[in-house]
């Protein structure tokens, strides 16, 4: 598994759907991943900010997760992008329980980056779907990756003001 980070949230120009561009920590490839539009605006608005009592006004579906893996003796340690079947992304959310054994819960991709953004989580790729479809982040990105969190949330939510279900019709 190779550890990535989030480099970019952008919209895809024909599709119009939202695009996750997750780039190796020690590397250059980066991967883009197609997200549902709920789970981009979860990791559009970022990390869950822990005892800020206004926090819990404003909670997310995805914040319920980290108290009920709790309360049944485990944690999140992490979302795992495990395979690519037919241009299809499996992925996996993985915990450790009270023994400290390794737990995996399959999930959608898009939810289980939406969780791992919004806790703070390790992402990991498989090497084998970097070695397929990774793509040199200095071609992807040839004027860097380093656009502020402020412009690249403007322009997604520029992007959700203008979408309608229509759009993600096949």
């Amino acid at each position: 598994m190779r550890p990535m980070q989030v480099l970019r949230l952008v919209v895809h120009a024909r599709s119009r759907q939202p695009v996750l561009v997750l780039g190796e920590i020690d590397g250059k490839r980066c991967l883009p991943i197609f997200l549902r539009p709920q789970q981009a605006e979860v990791i559009a608005v970022g990390p869950r900010l822990g005892g800020d009592p206004a926090a819990a006004e404003t909670a997310l579906v995805q914040d319920v997760l980290v108290p009920l893996v709790g309360a049944l003796g485990a944690r999140l340690t992490g979302a795992e992008i495990t395979d690519l079947v037919e241009g299809v992304y499996s992925a996996d959310l993985v915990l450790r329980d009270e023994a400290a054994a390794e737990v995996r819960v399959k999930v959608r991709p898009s939810d289980a980056l939406a969780v791992a953004v919004r806790e703070g989580l390790a992402i990991g790729v498989a090497d084998a779907i970097l070695d397929e479809v990774g793509q040199d982040t200095s071609e992807v990105f040839p004027d860097g990756t380093d656009a502020p969190p402020a412009e690249q949330l403007r322009e997604f939510r520029e992007f959700l003001d203008d979408v309608t279900p229509d759009d993600f019709r096949r």
